[in-house]
């Protein structure tokens, strides 16, 4: 008899989209959007639509391997999970041993949302082992602490709000590419009068829909915002009741956006300074207004500063009072759960070292796996990642991973370029093959997800991996034996207000349930009446803990080194500013492999007028490159960036690359201002044509 079931989507998305399943005969035949989710609304995007063409791949890791050729070969053979674990555990071991057990570093990201098999067993095994910490601030960590220092907390608008809008700025936000479920909500709005406007340095699927697309220099968004606030404060548009109760540091930040006026700001933007002074006038009066801010312009140098400096607006112009205002960049922290006890970070204190262990940023892979010493790192063990494609400054992480005394463990669902490099390779299950919790950073419901399909072949959760390989290890602890359901009950056990009363057995009738943010019925408005998580309990327009860092407290523009404004000697020798967005066909690299993603990150966007001085013709494979390294990609002539910016969508796996590189083989470990994030964004490089 078929069944319907319930799960959610595991991957690396602000929609964490609640779905349902048809099983016959114990195997998925059909899934879709759950229509009565009040996010989802019933479709998924395309990738996930078709997620049972991957889940049933024929490509798909099944069993534990071995290594039996040279790194990055690809060549192994079965082994039993006894054998895998058995070799894992002595070879942890006799690391520790001779090099102390910070010798060994997890490297692992977003493959999973979940909770459970993201950051949860994993965490208490490498804790307990006194393994090297992971900086893990390959994607947000620079936009999440901008956005920390100015409002104190990681919540905004809830996507449900935007019908309500009369004016909406995707800022840095490719909304059809990688928020796709927020877009009913702004068809909506628009029926009802809404203006939508997007300011991107790259004309994509969201800009090609908006009422007025606003392109913008790479890296260039706080000379914007800087710029409009110029004209909100010098025309009185500023919110006077709201900037007195609930703000900190005005009269100062109104001296300092007189250094940008609009002409300035149009120097360091590109914008018009006809445009800037439009479209401040426009934010500020025509009520409410919503910022979808997200994560691509805080991938620049100054990107923590960006969003910092954005997220000021709202706050400037009162817009948090207004059902339909605000700004969203992250929902994340409002889900209130006991990551701690969760990850026990105090296991760390039982191990070896008996304190803390060194923090390595993943960000810096390459340096890591070749520079580092006291103690070199030894063993790498990859899950929920893909380094050696998603990394930036690739070249140096190929090198890293080529090591022959480097011992490296990757799980994953399919052979990745990272698992052509394992000495172990084992099998991890898609999301519809395990438990997990799941927290959402676009929207406001936890959802609970059970496996709807048996594992195939041998995979095993991270959960269970971990577990066994404590085991393996010799860790006693209890910790080590606790259930699934265990862990969701330490994750639940919670007195704050948003998730009070939010139970496992809640979770198992209904599957997804909203938070108790704001009143009962009513839209969430974190900031109407203040409420901001800093430590002056207001918006830190003038943040004073920077100037303790020795950071400006106010928000000025300083142009990233790689751009048309930072290092002329750059400039000089690569004089394209390079962008590399999130392809709407893959999650990362995730997907690659699959139909959908086949041909996603082959094509170089260049301006005809930068295509012509370097005899570049429609479709022609082209070599871009730079100090660093180079890749071969096709040539899409059109006016879809500006002069002096190319695009190319990121990131494919290297394998399914002509040369055997994506782009990150140009992208450098610099980091951004605060965060230690990732500067994907800023690159400057040359193109030319391709030789044979």
């Amino acid at each position: 008899m078929p069944q319907t079931l319930h799960t959610t989507c595991s991957h690396d998305c602000p929609d964490a989209c609640s779905i349902l399943v048809d099983i016959e005969d114990g195997r998925a035949v059909r899934i879709r959007g759950n229509p009565d989710h009040p996010v989802t609304r019933g479709f998924l995007c395309g990738k996930v639509a078709r997620y049972l063409e991957r889940v049933y791949s024929p490509e798909r890791l099944l069993h534990p391997l071995r290594r039996v050729g040279a790194k990055g070969e690809g060549r192994f053979e079965r082994i039993t999970w006894d054998e895998a674990l058995d070799t894992i555990a002595a070879r942890l071991t006799a690391i520790a041993a001779d090099y102390g057990p910070e010798s060994i570093l997890p490297y692992s990201y977003g493959g999973t949302m979940g909770y459970l098999n993201g950051a949860g067993m994993d965490r208490r095994f490498f804790h307990r082992l006194g393994a090297s910490l992971l900086a893990r601030t390959i994607c947000a960590e620079a936009g999440a602490v901008g956005l920390t220092v100015t409002q104190g907390v990681r919540v905004g608008t809830e996507p449900e709000q935007f019908r309500h809008s009369k004016l909406i700025l995707a800022w840095g936000a490719n909304i059809l590419g990688t928020n796709v479920h927020l877009w009913p909500f702004i068809v909506e709005a628009r029926r009802n009068g809404a203006r939508f406007y997007v300011i991107d340095p790259h004309l994509n699927r969201t800009a090609r829909q908006a009422d007025w697309h606003i392109p913008i220099h790479p890296g260039s968004d706080t000379a914007l915002a800087l710029g409009m606030m110029h004209v909100i404060v010098a025309e009185g548009l500023f919110d006077a009741d709201y900037v007195s109760r609930y703000t900190l540091g005005f009269e100062d930040l109104r001296e300092r956006v007189k250094e940008y006026p609009p002409e300035r700001a149009a120097a360091l933007t590109g914008i018009p300074a006809g445009d800037i002074v439009r479209l401040a006038r426009e934010y500020a009066t025509v009520r409410p207004a919503a910022i979808r801010l997200n994560y691509g312009l805080q991938r620049s140098e100054r990107g923590a500063m960006a969003v910092r400096t954005i997220a000021m607006l709202p706050a400037i112009t009162g817009s948090w009072r207004e059902v339909g205002g605000g700004l969203q960049l992250s929902t994340s922290q409002a889900f209130r759960l006991r990551r701690d006890k969760l990850e026990m970070p105090e296991l760390c204190l039982r191990s070896p070292l008996g304190r803390m262990p060194r923090t390595i940023n993943m960000v810096e892979l390459g340096k890591a796996l070749l520079d580092l010493d006291a103690p070199p790192v030894k063993a790498l063990f990859v899950y929920n990642s893909n380094p050696a494609a998603v990394a930036p400054d690739q070249n140096r992480v190929l090198r890293g991973l080529r090591r022959e005394d480097l011992f490296t463990v990757v799980s994953e669902q399919f052979q990745t370029d990272t698992a052509d490099y394992a000495d172990i390779l084992l099998p991890a299950p898609t999301f519809l093959e395990h438990s997990d919790l799941y927290f959402a950073y676009g929207h406001y419901h936890l959802q609970l997800a059970r496996p709807v399909i048996e594992p195939l072949g041998e995979a095993l959760p991270n959960v269970e991996l971990f577990r066994r390989l404590a085991r393996r290890m010799g860790f006693t602890e209890a910790c080590f034996n606790e259930t699934d359901d265990d862990l969701v009950r330490t994750l639940l056990d919670s007195d704050h207000p948003w998730v009070r009363g939010i139970t496992l057995e809640r979770l198992e009738r209904e599957h997804s349930i909203r938070l108790s943010v704001g009143e009962p019925g009513k839209p969430f408005l974190p900031f109407a009446e203040g409420g901001f998580e800093t430590p002056s309990g207001r918006c830190e327009l003038r943040a004073d803990g920077l100037a303790a860092r020795g950071i400006d407290p106010l928000p000025a523009y300083t142009p990233p080194t790689e751009s048309r404004l930072g290092d002329a000697g750059l400039r000089q020798r690569y004089p394209l500013e390079l962008i590399s967005p999130k392809a709407a066909e893959l999650v990362n690299s995730t997907f690659s492999n699959v139909a959908c993603g086949a041909q996603a990150g082959s094509r170089l966007e260049i301006h005809p007028e930068d295509a012509v001085r370097r005899d570049i013709e429609n479709g022609a494979v082209v070599r871009v490159f730079n100090d660093r390294g180079s890749c071969r990609l096709i040539a899409s002539v059109e006016p879809s960036v500006a002069a002096g910016v190319v695009c190319a969508e990121a990131v494919r796996w290297n394998k399914r690359s002509p040369d055997g590189r994506n782009v990150n083989a140009l992208t450098s470990d610099r980091l951004t201002d605060m965060g230690g994030g990732a500067t994907f964004y800023s690159t400057l490089v040359e193109v030319e044509k391709a030789g044979d």
